[in-house]
């Protein structure tokens, strides 16, 4: 079974994404993870209200944070750094799904805020929704 994209054509606006992170500390986010990879099949991105570059030891105790309140397994490809995040507005959700923006275009044409960003592929019994019915999810966290 193969995951459908989140079509978005709407973005929050850089005044509206400042307005919008103004109290959220973080965003965790779950997604099915290529086929490919049996033993990691969620694609968790976690998404701290930070513009600040984590030093390797805050990054470790931030991961095992998440890992031990949600029953994360071993990830596999990390990645942490500080990354453009855009915000996409859907009517069928209750708050603007945070998207990666990798490609420059996006980057370009998105308007975006940039926050330390923990990307990785994990097992967990927690997240079924990603896991097993193939579902993209994501869950804020205010301050």
């Amino acid at each position: 079974m193969e995951a459908k994209a989140i079509k978005t054509k709407k973005y929050l606006s850089k005044e509206d994404i400042k307005k919008h992170l103004s109290n959220v500390e973080y965003i965790i986010m779950a997604a099915p993870a290529p086929e490919h990879f049996k033993d990691t099949p969620i694609h968790f991105t976690i998404f701290l209200n930070t513009q600040d570059e984590l030093p390797p030891e805050i990054q470790k105790a931030v991961l095992d944070k998440f890992r031990d309140e949600h029953k994360i397994k071993e990830p596999a490809e990390l990645m942490s750094q500080l990354m453009p995040v855009g915000f996409a507005i859907s009517t069928s959700q209750d708050t603007p799904m945070p998207m990666l923006l990798v490609k420059p275009e996006d980057q370009r044409s998105i308007p975006f805020e940039v926050m330390f960003v923990m990307d990785f592929l994990a097992d967990s019994d927690e997240f079924d929704e990603a896991k097993i019915k193939q579902l993209t999810g994501w869950s804020y966290s205010y301050n």
